[in-house]
Parts: structure tokens; sequence; C-alpha cells
């Protein structure tokens, strides 16, 4: 009895150490006196910073005062991909996807400005930060579908009427979706858009063909992505905002070989809202 006793005591010590460990810190990264050595390679430097639950109220706005967004973080933590059904009286549907990409799928220092418009609505503009990841995640089914997260010039608006930014606010817009691959890139069979062969070498007599045309004419298009960032924690006296955001975007087309798959990332954000100087 005494020795199972034992056990019992050991078991619920270890769950409470693992526990302890497994919550993310409530603090900014910037906070912690860790070293670079202590960050490289750990995977910490992924995660967006964090405010506590209970951080709740809101950020009155000046209209006479300019305001910027500043040191923005979106953390993706889950990913889905928009699969066709194998039935053909079902309809596409999103499927859960596998990151294979490890420790840098994070945007960060991510900044821009805030405008206020004639309907009391307020409109981030992006303008520069570390803006773009190129991910790969991998479907059930073992497909890989590589595609460029980004939220280059995204133009979001809020709710019309706002007098402060709360936890009911949500910014909604499109933002700009490069090529994942440059115009340099060569294919395996040395194709490329700026560079390489017009064709694949072994195929000479046909590289007109039709259904080859597609894989030789390489093309670095950009797509367009939408993006909705929900306000869910607040801190008045910092200025820090922070909650959950979701976007919609295509995929890569191999330069214009196939078609773009539809892409859903859902995370969290982090910000700072500042008074522009």
């Amino acid at each position: 009895m005494r020795y199972r006793s034992l056990i019992v005591a050991l078991i619920a010590l270890c769950f409470g150490f693992l526990t302890a460990c497994s919550q993310v810190p409530d603090v900014k990264l910037s906070d912690q006196p860790f070293t670079y050595d202590e960050i490289k390679d750990s995977g910490f430097a992924n995660f967006c910073p964090q405010l506590r639950e209970n951080a709740r109220g809101s950020i009155p706005l000046d209209k006479s005062q300019s305001y910027s967004f500043v040191e923005i973080c979106v953390q993706p933590t889950s990913f889905f991909v928009k699969e066709e059904s194998k039935s053909k009286r079902a309809e596409a549907e999103f499927v859960e996807a596998k990151p294979l990409t490890r420790y840098t799928t994070s945007l960060n220092q991510v900044s821009g400005d805030i405008v206020f418009n004639d309907d009391g609505s307020l409109t981030f503009v992006e303008k520069a930060g570390m803006d773009f990841q190129p991910i790969t995640v991998q479907l059930p089914g073992g497909e890989q579908v590589p595609f460029f997260f980004t939220m280059k010039d995204l133009v979001a608006q809020t709710q019309p009427g706002l007098e402060s930014i709360n936890t009911s606010t949500d910014f909604t817009g499109d933002y700009r979706v490069p090529s994942y691959r440059g115009a340099s890139f060569l294919d395996p069979k040395g194709r490329g858009e700026a560079s390489g062969y017009d064709n694949a070498v072994a195929l000479p007599a046909v590289a007109d063909e039709d259904e080859l045309k597609r894989s030789n004419v390489k093309r670095t298009t950009v797509g367009e992505g939408r993006m909705t960032l929900q306000v869910s924690q607040i801190n008045r006296e910092t200025g820090e905002i922070a909650g959950v955001f979701e976007s919609d975007q295509p995929s890569d087309t191999d330069l214009g070989a196939q078609d773009p798959l539809e892409v859903k990332v859902r995370g969290i954000f982090y910000g700072q809202l500042q008074p522009s100087v």
C-alpha cells in the first residue's frame, strides 16, 4: 500500500512537470534573457509573443493622431488544403495538412500604417517586414503542397463606426501572393522563365505540342490572398494587440505548369499600435 501511494505521487509529479513545461510563456520574447546560442535551433524564435487571456479592454483612437501597427508577428498553427472529393456528388472540402517546414513558418517584424476612413472604419496598410515564408505541407494521402505564405501589401479594413480598438475589432482584406519560384529557377529539365532551356532537351521534336507547352513556358504569376485578423486580447497601457488570424491563398503552380490549390492557414498574431512620429 505504501509503495502504491509513492507510485501515484510520482506519476502526479511527472504529469505536473510536463504540464508546466508545455505552457507557452506569457511574456514577450524580447523580455527573455536568452542568448543567441540558446535560441538557435530551438524553434523558440518561431513563436509569437502572447498576452494574458484576461487582457481585455480597448485602445481609444484620436483621429487627429496618426498611428502605425508595428512588430506584427503572424504564427500559423494549422494548415488546410482544399481537395476534390473522390465522389462526384460531393463537393471539394478542406483537408487538414501536416507541415513539413520546421521553425520557419512565422511572419515577423511586419509593420504598416493605420488610416482613418470617413465611415469611422480603420484600414491597415502593410508596408515592410519579414512578410513571407515558403512552406510545404503534406496531405493525408502523401501529396506535398508547397505555397508562399505571406501578407505582402495587405490592405485590411475594420467594421465602421469605431471609436477604439477592442476585442470585437476585425481587420479583413486582400494581399499579394508572389510566385513560389523565381524567374531564374530551373526545373529538373533545366527549364526556366529568365534562363535555361526553352523545352525538355530529350523531346525537341514535340516541344511545341499543347500538352507540353504549359510545362515548357514558365510563368511567375502573382496570386491574391485574403486575411482576417481577429483581435481578442489588448493591453491598453502598452498598445499591444493579439488575437487569431485566418488566411486563404493559392498554392505553388510550378511556374504555371499546374493549377494552384486553395490553402487555408489559421493561427495567432501579435502587434503593437503606436502613434506615428
